[in-house]
């Protein structure tokens, strides 16, 4: 009876041992920039302005095919206005890229990069990362889908967190309908 315990106790412990040292490794899919997006839309009291900004660099980590991971670098230069033209689109967009608001020549990127990760569906997830924008660096949380090679979210950003105070309420009073709201929404469609 001992030998045939301690036969089993020796097995149960080699398995373990065998489980541990061949771990399932971490699938890490690279994203496409080119064909990603990034869609962004600020608001204030009178309208809304909207754009896009160009994903440099990303990776979403799977394990088993679930999601566990993520990092990504957005090329803050590249930050443009759909919703005008001509010398208005230019003022705006130029505005948006000055210290007043990113400051892209300090900050030519900003940053994401995934600390958790909790399925919440078949195919969703809710996710907690660290967002770096203009050197500082704050915890988001959003939900994510993916279906096949493709992600998407859509997360609310509050810039004030950011040092980003250019028309905010949160700094200024009396903005009246000059007032800027400080959040502004991102919509990202990933594909890898």
């Amino acid at each position: 009876m001992r030998k045939t315990t301690l036969s089993l106790v020796l097995a149960v412990v080699t398995g373990f041992t065998a489980i541990a040292s061949n771990p399932v490794e971490n699938d890490k899919k690279i994203v496409k920039a080119s064909e990603s997006s990034v869609t962004w839309k600020g608001y204030k009291v009178t309208g809304s302005h909207y754009g896009v900004i160009d994903l440099k660099e990303g990776a979403l980590i799977f394990n088993d095919d679930k999601l566990v991971g993520g990092e990504f670098v957005v090329d803050m230069t590249t930050l443009v206005s759909h919703d005008l033209e001509g010398e208005y689109k230019g003022k705006l967009e130029n505005h948006l890229k000055s210290d007043d608001f990113f400051g892209v020549d300090k900050h030519a990127t900003s940053n994401l990069v995934f600390t958790k990760v909790t399925a919440t569906g078949k195919n969703s997830y809710e996710v907690i990362g660290n967002l770096t924008i203009k050197g500082k660096t704050n915890p988001i949380t959003f939900n994510l889908s993916v279906y096949g090679s493709k992600a998407t979210a859509t997360m609310k950003v509050d810039r004030s967190l950011y040092d980003v105070k250019f028309g905010s309420g949160s700094f200024f009073d009396n903005l009246g309908d000059k007032t800027i709201y400080d959040e502004f929404d991102l919509v990202v469609d990933l594909e890898f």
